[in-house]
C-alpha cells in the first residue's frame, strides 16, 4: 500500500512496511524497540519522509532503529527530574513563577529522542476531571505562579472544546497572567490548526505557542500556513529545537532552520542539548560541539535568529544556558572579550 492510499497514523511495523517507509527485514529488527517505546508517524510526516527528505533528516527523528536498544548507565527514565517536582498528578512546579501542566500523555508523533518517552505513548492517559481540578486548585493556591505551560503529550491534539474549557478555568485564576503551549502539531499535523482552534487560542489569557521543530525540511508549505494562521491571529510564536547528531548539528542547517522560522514570524527560543533519556545516545552531540555551532552563528546570522543553547540538569535541578563564553575576567576591573571573529580585546570596567 502506498502512502497516498494510507491516511491514518502509522503505529506499527506493518504500517511502516505498507507505507513503503521500511522493508520487512528492517521492521523485524525494530520490533523489540516498539515493545519499549511507542511509534506514531502522521500522514503528513510520512509524506515528507517519502517524498522530500533527501538527507533522511526527518526520517531519523521518527522511524525507530535498533540503536534505541543501547541504553547507557547514565541514561534515565526521568532525565530532567519531573517527578521530584510534581506536587499533584500532571503538574510540575520546578520554578517559582511557573508550572508545567501535563494534561495528557499522547502526541501526534513520537520523537525517537523524546525526554518523556517513558511516560508518553500509545494508551497514555489524560488527566480526568478530578485530577485536572486538583492541579487547578494547586495553581490557584499558589499566587507566585504567573505562567502556566501546557505540555504533555501535545496539548494541541485536544479538541477546541476541551482546550477552551481548560483555558476558561485558568482565566478565573487572577494571578496566572500567561499561558504557554508547547506543541509539535503545526509542523507534524498542520491540518489540526483550524479556525476553531485559533479562536480558542485567542481567548482568555495572553497565549504563546512554542513550536517544536528541528530541521528546515519540517517547514513545509502546510506547516508554514499553520504558523501563519496563528501569527495572523496575533498569537506570539516561539520555537524550540533539540541539537541532534547527524540531523541538524551543522551551521548551514541551523542557519536555514532559524532564518526560515524568523521569516515566518517564529522567534527561535531554545536549542536544547540532548537529554539523558534511555536509548538516545546516538542522537546526542557533545556540549563542545553545541558551543562551537552557536559560536559559528554569532555575528554571521541575525541576532533575532539566535536561540539560547540550554541543558536541563539531570535530577530536576533546572535549565541553564551553556552557550560559548565571550568574557574572561583578568582582574576586578579588567576583562578580555572575544569578538565573533575570534579576536580578543581588552576592556576596563
Amino acid at each position: 500500500m502506498t502512502f497516498e492510499r494510507r491516511r491514518s497514523t502509522l503505529r506499527s511495523t506493518a504500517d511502516l512496511i505498507a507505507s513503503g517507509l521500511m522493508n520487512s527485514e528492517a521492521a523485524d529488527a525494530i520490533e523489540p524497540v516498539l515493545e519499549e517505546f511507542s511509534l506514531a508517524i502522521t500522514p503528513h510526516v510520512a509524506e515528507i519522509i517519502s517524498s522530500a527528505d533527501p538527507d533522511r533528516a526527518v526520517a531519523k527523528q521518527f522511524i525507530p532503529t535498533s540503536s534505541e536498544l543501547g541504553v547507557l548507565a547514565k541514561e534515565l527514565a526521568d532525565p530532567i527530574g519531573d517527578s521530584r517536582h510534581s506536587p499533584v498528578k500532571g503538574l510540575v512546579h520546578r520554578y517559582v513563577d511557573r508550572v508545567l501542566l501535563k494534561v495528557l500523555h499522547t502526541c501526534p508523533v513520537y520523537c525517537r529522542f523524546c525526554f518523556r518517552r517513558e511516560q508518553v505513548g500509545t494508551g497514555g492517559e489524560a488527566l480526568n476531571s478530578n485530577e485536572l481540578l486538583a492541579a487547578l486548585n494547586y495553581i490557584a493556591a499558589h499566587p507566585a505562579i504567573w505562567e502556566v505551560i501546557l505540555s504533555g503529550g501535545d496539548p494541541l491534539i485536544l479538541s477546541p472544546r476541551k482546550l477552551a474549557d481548560i483555558q476558561e478555568k485558568l482565566s478565573k485564576i487572577d494571578h496566572v497572567r500567561v499561558l504557554r503551549i508547547h506543541s509539535r502539531v503545526p509542523v507534524v499535523d498542520p491540518d489540526r490548526i483550524t479556525s476553531d482552534l485559533v479562536q480558542v487560542l485567542r481567548g482568555g489569557k495572553t497565549t504563546y505557542v512554542v513550536i517544536h521543530c528541528n530541521h528546515p525540511d519540517e517547514l513545509t508549505p502546510k506547516a508554514l500556513n499553520a504558523c501563519a494562521m496563528l501569527a495572523d491571529a496575533g498569537i506570539p510564536l516561539l520555537s524550540q529545537s533539540v541539537l541532534l547528531k547527524g540531523i541538524n548539528d551543522d551551521p548551514a542547517v541551523l542557519t536555514k532552520l532559524f532564518r526560515t522560522l524568523v521569516e515566518n514570524r517564529v522567534k527561535p527560543y531554545y536549542l536544547h542539548h540532548g537529554d539523558l533519556a534511555k536509548g538516545t545516545s546516538h542522537f546526542r552531540t557533545t556540549i563542545a560541539r553545541g558551543q562551537e555551532l552557536m559560536r559559528s552563528l554569532r555575528g554571521q546570522v541575525s541576532g533575532i535568529c539566535q536561540p539560547t543553547f540550554v541543558l536541563d540538569i539531570p535530577g530536576g535541578h533546572g535549565k541553564v544556558p551553556i552557550g560559548p563564553g565571550y568574557l574572561e575576567k583578568k582582574t576586578d576591573w579588567r576583562f578580555a572579550l572575544v569578538d565573533p571573529k575570534g579576536e580578543t580585546h581588552e576592556y576596563s570596567d
